[in-house]
């Protein structure tokens, strides 16, 4: 019999109720770690990027050299792209969060990308890397 017809509500109904919500909280969880992740990630990128610069400005600031000063030039252009990149990456991953924790507050499925952050940075970090290399070797 179920909760209709007897008016009382059927163990096995509270239970699925609870291994739902239960699910529904270990859902959130994670996307708490991968949001995590994300900002690990994106503080790691733009304190690469800001390394780059000191390093390479201390480096000018010992040897005025031509050489250096065209490395740190570049190495400003690309520590400047890996912030901006972190920046970005930070921002996208913290709407993404958003998002899927309000279609879980919804009771709606967290939706799929077909072009989740995680390859969409690599790609440009792929590029600006490929970018960085070129400025280097073409001066």
């Amino acid at each position: 019999m179920d909760t209709e017809a007897t008016g009382v509500p059927q163990p096995n109904t509270k239970l699925a109720q609870d291994r739902t919500r239960m699910a529904i909280f270990r859902t959130s969880l994670a996307l708490d770690r991968t949001t995590l992740a994300w900002i690990r990630t994106t503080l790691a990128m733009a304190s690469f990027g800001f390394g780059m610069v000191a390093f390479f400005r201390a480096l000018r600031q010992a040897n005025q050299s031509a050489e250096v000063v065209r490395l740190h030039e570049a190495a400003i252009r690309f520590g400047v792209a890996l912030i901006v990149l972190g920046i970005a990456a930070m921002v996208l991953a913290g709407l993404s969060h958003w998002l899927n924790l309000r279609r879980l507050r919804r009771n709606e499925l967290p939706v799929l990308s077909k072009w989740p952050l995680s390859i969409i940075v690599g790609m440009l970090l792929v590029v600006t890397g490929l970018w960085g290399l070129w400025a280097l070797l073409t001066r």
